[in-house]
């Protein structure tokens, strides 16, 4: 196992703690945490391009870890009243879509390379900082951003949504293409 797949793999691992630490009221440790996982996401990433570490299980294991991270951090965040609902259903949904959206494509073997989109990586980015945001609600710091909340929010959800009907019309385009080409399995 190398250095950037290990780095994963101990992000996934950093979740259960993240979740004990919120539903304890222990956002300070909570946000340690988060922050730990998130410099972990872009130092195996860092790694993994630089030493030439790249891997198939690296390939798949990465945006799982990032989702698991992300939507877990959005639900814990929801149940405790720290950040809407509403939000954490439609983060939820997104990539419960383009999960399923994945695996229509295997089970219709369509071969797909495993890529973010620009636009998904914005989106994982904003979301990752509403975390943060949310997580530092009661520091000072936070204090200073509070008037740019809704602002925050909005473009969440913004590229929420839009990067979620990229992935969409991306997968029917691939789908589309292998039945236009007399590959359907029909």
């Amino acid at each position: 196992m190398n250095i950037p797949n290990f780095l994963t793999l101990l992000r996934i691992l950093l979740i259960p703690l993240l979740v004990i630490f919120l539903m304890e009221g222990k956002k300070d440790y909570a946000f340690a945490v988060f922050i730990s996982a998130a410099v972990s996401d872009g130092l195996d990433g860092f790694i993994a391009r630089v030493f030439k570490q790249k891997t198939l299980f690296g390939a798949y294991i990465d945006p799982i870890a990032d989702k698991l991270l992300i939507g877990t951090s959005y639900v814990a965040l929801a149940i405790i009243d720290s950040m809407p609902g509403w939000l954490a259903v439609l983060v939820i949904s997104r990539d419960v879509i383009i999960l399923g959206g994945l695996t229509l494509l295997l089970l219709n073997n369509r071969k797909i390379k495993i890529s973010p989109l620009l636009d998904s990586k914005l989106t994982t980015l904003l979301q990752l900082l509403l975390v943060i945001y949310f997580l530092a609600y009661d520091y000072s710091i936070a204090s200073f951003f509070r008037p740019m909340e809704s602002y925050l929010l909005f473009f969440t959800a913004a590229f929420t949504v839009f990067s979620g009907f990229h992935y969409i019309v991306l997968g029917f385009s691939i789908l589309g293409k292998s039945i236009n080409n007399g590959n359907s399995t029909q």
